[in-house]
């Protein structure tokens, strides 16, 4: 007997004869491909699934300040318009631009209270305010140390004008004093010592900015004279 008659014959459909369409309950037509052969049944693709969007953070303008665009603070110079704020002075009591404006004042941005160079410049203000009050001028600091710190540096150095407690950094951003320093090629966040004469509409009259402090008070005195 030949070889091929011991072969067992296969019944065509025999293999999927058990198998049912999905949600019907029908048997399913078997597939066949070249030659007769039952072909594999291929089950459907799933669609593929979206990917999920990343939530979005919002971000909330703190209530003390405006909100300044981007970048905006880096634009404030002599003639743009000072931002809103409202901030505690050293006795906690809250200051606001908008009670300032019907007169001039200086507002100085320092990096830190009891510090050599911030106590010679809170000096140099403090011996010089009659001038400045004199001249119509309020002298205001700000540095992003807390009320209670600014109350022990009055206290100490004997300081007869305001000092604000800008601790988030909120206004010095706005002012565009906020910035990258470097020491000791040490690379950190700080306050850029600079200074803004104020006139009465609350616009910028003069910036000094990089602050040398020998003969800077001086200097701000001495403009202070042609504010309005």
């Amino acid at each position: 007997m030949s070889a091929s008659k011991n072969r067992t014959s296969r019944t065509p459909g025999k293999r999927g004869k058990n198998r049912r369409e999905p949600g019907t309950g029908k048997p399913r037509a078997a597939a066949t491909g070249k030659g007769g052969r039952i072909a594999a049944a291929v089950p459907p693709r799933s669609a593929a699934k979206p990917k999920p969007k990343p939530a979005r953070t919002r971000v909330d303008t703190p209530p003390n300040v405006e909100r300044v665009p981007a970048g905006a603070g880096a634009a404030i110079s002599e003639g743009s318009k000072v931002p809103s704020f409202e901030l505690s002075d050293q006795d906690g009591k809250l200051v606001k631009s908008r009670e300032l404006e019907g007169k001039p004042y200086v507002l100085y941005f320092y990096p830190k209270d009891d510090t050599p160079g911030c106590t010679i410049e809170a000096c140099g203000f403090r011996d010089t305010l009659p001038g400045f009050s004199a001249r119509g001028v309020r002298v205001l600091g700000v540095s992003p140390d807390a009320v209670g710190s600014h109350a022990r540096f009055r206290d100490k150095h004997g300081l007869n004008f305001t000092l604000l407690s800008d601790p988030d950094r909120t206004l010095a951003e706005a002012f565009g004093v906020w910035v990258k320093k470097q020491n000791y090629g040490r690379e950190y966040m700080g306050v850029e010592r600079t200074t803004f004469l104020v006139n009465s509409r609350g616009v910028v009259h003069k910036v000094w900015r990089k602050v040398k402090v020998p003969g800077h008070v001086s200097q701000v005195l001495e403009d202070a004279r042609y504010v309005r």
